[in-house]
């Protein structure tokens, strides 16, 4: 069975084909700058030149998509699918669109092929009815669906089965932390999610580089009443001109920040302040929820990459059983174990590995209806 695993940006399409015989990853695709100029037109454009040419026997496409409501799960993209996306598109404007654009354009090119769409809530559809509902009308949560839900599924999946590889147990309380342009905090327990930092949004939790994080809702309804924004323009300045970059100036790219901050840019070393902080603000939440800690990863761009945010984050932390050995942070470049030996607590970079976790789910759904799908036999052009 070959599936190839489909992960969209807002200008980018990335795909790998894999081998579920092996787990092998037979290739791999990046098209960037899509809809840009002098970059690719649209998403029809970017899957047409990034199909493997050695895709022929190809069983599905499966997609890492982030919101459909309390629709969740590893599922058949339809229509009732499509138009739950679009539904909580206001909710996820830089993740759905072009999902949606991008299956639209699948089913377009390679009408009878599946395709399997994993959400980024499923892992979180295990959190109790506590840990996701607001304290607002009760009715908005039955009838518009207003709760938290969770993203970063995949990940956060990917480095709960890790952490308990590495540490030959499945009892362990964890925390997960993927940080980068997106960035979220999930607690599991015994490879099962009790919390995340995020809420009903993508925009919600960490400051994210571009969009805001944890806020008072009556911040934007006041500065609403105060510039005359309408509640689109508030949306836009929230999912797209916050986070990082609103606090840094422009950028929202942590290693700009960095730069900046040694610069003497204020506004730049408080962004980084900030977001350090937001991150220990939840690990500290989730070490009570778990009541202890056996396990923190990091996985992202900046988890996997930036020794000084993973040092600045576990700094002071011993008494709760967390200790770095500074070395072994400073020398991580792929898959390592960043803790002091005498740790209670194991400290690891874990690389982000969705696309796999996509691939399995896809196989999965697949391999539940088996007499449901046929293999498309040829896929170039």
């Amino acid at each position: 069975m070959k599936i190839l695993v489909a992960n969209i940006g807002s200008t980018s399409f990335k795909c790998r084909l894999y081998d579920m015989e092996t787990g092998s990853v037979l290739a791999r695709g990046l098209v960037e700058r899509i809809g840009q100029p002098g970059g690719c037109p649209d998403y029809a454009s970017a899957i047409e030149s990034s199909i493997p040419e050695d895709a022929a026997g190809l069983s599905a496409v499966g997609f890492k998509a982030v919101h459909a409501g309390p629709l969740s799960g590893a599922r058949l993209v339809d229509d009732a699918v499509l138009g739950a996306m679009e539904e909580f598109a206001f909710l996820a404007p830089a993740h759905n669109p072009p999902y949606i654009a991008a299956m639209r354009a699948f089913r377009q090119r390679l009408p009878g092929l599946p395709l399997v769409a994993l959400f980024e809530t499923a892992f979180f559809d295990s959190l109790d009815e506590s840990a996701i509902t607001y304290a607002v009308p009760y009715q908005w949560k039955e009838e518009l669906g207003v709760r938290r839900y969770g993203f970063h599924g995949a990940s956060h999946r990917a480095a709960a089965e890790r952490a308990q590889e590495l540490l030959g147990r499945r009892d362990l309380r964890h925390i997960s932390c993927h940080l980068g342009g997106s960035s979220s905090l999930a607690a599991i327990r015994a490879g099962a999610a009790v919390d995340t930092s995020f809420g009903i949004s993508p925009q919600s939790g960490i400051p994210h580089g571009a969009r805001v994080g944890d806020m008072d809702a009556f911040a934007a309804l006041y500065a609403m009443r105060r510039l005359s924004l309408s509640v689109d323009e508030m949306a836009k300045i929230l999912a797209s001109q916050s986070g990082l970059a609103g606090l840094g100036g422009g950028t929202g790219d942590m290693r700009d920040l960095k730069a900046a901050a040694a610069s003497g840019d204020r506004r730049a070393r408080l962004a980084v302040d900030v977001f350090v902080r937001a991150v220990r603000h939840y690990i500290g939440a989730f070490l009570v929820e778990l009541g202890g800690l056996d396990a923190l990863t990091f996985s992202g761009g900046i988890g996997e990459h930036d020794a000084g945010i993973r040092a600045a984050v576990c700094r002071g932390l011993e008494a709760f059983g967390i200790e770095l050995d500074p070395a072994a942070n400073l020398a991580a470049r792929a898959e390592a174990r960043i803790s002091a030996a005498g740790s209670p607590a194991a400290v690891y970079v874990v690389p982000a590995d969705e696309e796999r976790i996509v691939a399995r789910a896809t196989a999965e759904v697949l391999n539940s209806r088996p007499n449901c799908f046929k293999v498309v036999q040829k896929v170039s052009s």
